[in-house]
């Protein structure tokens, strides 16, 4: 696939399989995943791949933690604006937390070292560490005809999320990228028109509407 249509077509896609991929499809999105920069070319990554139903269950109790707070507080809310797109998402959502335990492959990006929250330059810095390599990962799914979806949820405790990882105080979980081939199909993207969201020189001039 064209990167430009994988990038066109990219979305987040919840409802997955369960069937099984294959470990060196696997590998090779994560190969292509480590081709994105890094500062000083540190590379100071870990991906955790998980298929043990075991742990996959123990970070699907994690989302679902999460999850179900979080639809307890927005639910009431989304439906009083009648906001039918927001109602969707959540269902999604609630769906894949539903069914997480059968996620075939789960990601977990991690960084290397403890993650601080000062300087504010500094963290923004360790997470842009990682990001690159989670969007290329995201986008080499999609050419593969994966599904697969950026979620921070499970990481909602980062103490339970080492103990289920076993990952050492001195690697930080970052995103959690379930895996698996889609449910449904990839349908289209919608976004705002680029002039709309696009800034010249200073916040609020949009010369390019």
């Amino acid at each position: 696939m064209p990167l430009e249509d994988a990038m066109r077509t990219q979305r987040a896609i919840r409802r997955l399989k369960s069937d099984p991929i294959d470990d060196s499809l696997v590998l090779h999105l994560l190969e292509l995943a480590m081709k994105a920069p890094t500062g000083s070319n540190a590379q100071n990554w870990e991906f955790i791949v998980v298929k043990d139903r075991e742990v996959v269950a123990k970070l699907g109790r994690l989302n679902r933690t999460a999850i179900n707070l979080a639809a307890r507080i927005y639910k009431r809310s989304i439906e009083r604006r009648g906001d039918e797109k927001a109602l969707r998402l959540l269902k999604a959502v609630q769906w894949q937390a539903d069914h997480f335990d059968e996620i075939p492959v789960v990601v977990v990006a991690c960084v290397k070292g403890v993650i601080p929250p000062w300087p504010p330059g500094f963290t923004s810095s360790a997470y842009g560490s990682i990001y690159p390599a989670v969007q290329n990962l995201l986008l080499a799914a999609r050419a593969a005809g994966l599904g697969a979806a950026l979620i921070t949820a499970p990481l909602w405790s980062n103490l339970l999320a080492r103990r289920a990882l076993g990952l050492p105080w001195n690697v930080t979980p970052c995103v959690v990228i379930p895996l698996g081939w889609p449910l449904g199909k990839y349908g289209p993207t919608t976004r705002r028109p680029v002039g709309e969201l696009v800034s010249l020189d200073r916040y609020g001039n949009r010369a390019f509407l």
